[in-house]
């Protein structure tokens, strides 16, 4: 069986963004609430709300970040709640994803941008006595989902062992049960941790026990690396705003705002645009509204060319002679809408910032969750994963999701109810 990755040491200390996914009721709330509460990162009046309704009994860390009416009514989170927090190591942004099935595509929201997903594993909803062991349903999508939006690092955390016998035992079999999962899944498995997020066992301090020995969640946060971009090669820049600078008429410059998917742009260099097809030299680059000598990857640059062109959002900047233009390529779909995937129909999709008609030529398979294997399908149902052939109104210059994040993902809306229906993942030209 493959081992689990190590993490290198991190010299990069940039924030970490971090999702906690898996099933509902699993704890995710509390283990984030249990973060910031033994990193002394809630503010004195928060804690005097959590202490007041508590009255006297243990407070809910929960409700630190479900803040929705609906969500502390009902117990559950509905809607991706984002934290801050810092130690002397580094900086952290959290996201508490929902575990219910109805808001999975909230949880592919807060994915999509995230440097690791910690996903939980509830141990009281499992039968351990049981080998193998059957993870939740809900486990399983939420893991491939991550790895699927190529989460760098994928962290399993199993929770609530202070309410079991034997906790040892029991984190020995569901860990074996996840390695098999994860390897069959081909999931690179950063760290499989015990934790206690109600009673903060392993959370911020490391677990004393003679049957663990690894870090506590805080120290593997700390650690881990953060998303790299590709900052050599090709430049590609999706453009989402173009400023106009002074007022009146006449040649007045423009700076084509974007964030750059990969390579890196200096003055001087050439770069073609689409879907014009033409060509112009930097004339310079600006980062925060300052002139700077070179913008990489990662960043979100202005490029303001040596002479006036016709560029709008949703336009891309690149290297000459990079960009391949498809009208039909083959993609991982994710399917989060209630109204099921159906071939012929016609949707809207968006790449990058550009809007174009789209329709789903065909539905060649839907991925098993249970045994991850491929099976025939005609449509895919909501929260379902399968293999499409998408066919758009104009071409697109999609890349392959493995190679680049935003140069291959599309989201998928439907024209009739507005609704974010699906996110698409590029594999190539069909």
């Amino acid at each position: 069986m493959a081992p689990l990755a190590t993490p290198p040491a991190v010299k990069d200390h940039r924030a970490l963004r971090f999702l906690t996914a898996g099933s509902v009721d699993d704890g995710k709330s509390t283990l984030i609430g249990r973060l910031l509460y033994d990193s002394r990162a809630i503010l004195a009046d928060q804690l005097d709300t959590l202490e007041k309704k508590a009255a006297g009994a243990p407070i809910d860390l929960s409700l630190l970040t479900d803040g929705l009416e609906a969500e502390r009514e009902q117990g559950i989170t509905i809607d991706v709640a984002y934290r801050y927090f810092a130690t002397k190591q580094r900086k952290f942004i959290i996201a508490d994803a929902p575990g219910h099935e109805q808001y999975t595509r909230n949880m592919v929201t807060a994915a999509a941008g995230s440097d690791a997903a910690i996903v939980l594993v509830d141990i009281t909803k499992l039968d351990t006595t049981k080998k193998p062991v059957q993870l939740l349903a809900q486990t399983r999508r939420h893991a491939l989902l991550a790895n699927l939006l190529r989460v760098p690092s994928i962290v399993f955390a199993v929770n609530k062992l202070d309410a079991v016998e034997r906790p040892g035992e029991a984190f020995a079999a569901v860990r074996d049960a996840l390695l098999a999962f994860a390897e069959q899944a081909a999931i690179t498995v950063a760290e499989i941790i015990p934790v206690s997020a109600l009673r903060g066992d392993n959370v911020t301090q490391p677990l004393d026990a003679d049957w663990y020995d690894g870090p506590s969640l805080l120290q593997l946060l700390e650690s881990l690396p953060p998303t790299q971009e590709r900052k050599d090669g090709d430049l590609l820049i999706p453009v989402q705003y173009v400023a106009r600078e002074g007022e009146g008429t006449g040649n007045q410059p423009r700076t084509l705002w974007g964030r750059i998917a990969h390579g890196r742009v200096k003055a001087g260099d050439e770069v073609q645009l689409f879907p014009s097809g033409q060509r112009a030299v930097v004339a310079e680059v600006r980062l925060a509204g300052e002139v700077v000598a070179v913008a990489e990857a990662g960043q979100s640059a202005g490029v303001v060319l040596d002479r006036q062109l016709d560029v709008s959002r949703g336009d891309w900047i690149a290297t000459p002679q990079t960009i391949h233009e498809v009208q039909r390529f083959s993609a991982t779909l994710a399917w989060l809408d209630t109204e099921p995937a159906v071939v012929g129909r016609k949707y809207w999709v968006r790449h990058g910032n550009r809007w174009v008609q789209a329709r789903i030529a065909a539905i060649e398979s839907t991925l098993d969750i249970h045994t991850l294997e491929a099976r025939d399908a005609h449509q895919l149902a909501v929260n379902e994963i399968g293999h499409v052939i998408v066919e758009t109104q104009q071409p697109l210059p999609v890349e392959a999701y493995e190679s680049n994040r935003i140069g291959g993902s599309l989201i998928i809306v439907d024209p009739a109810s507005n609704r974010t229906s699906g996110a698409l993942l590029v594999k190539g030209a069909a």
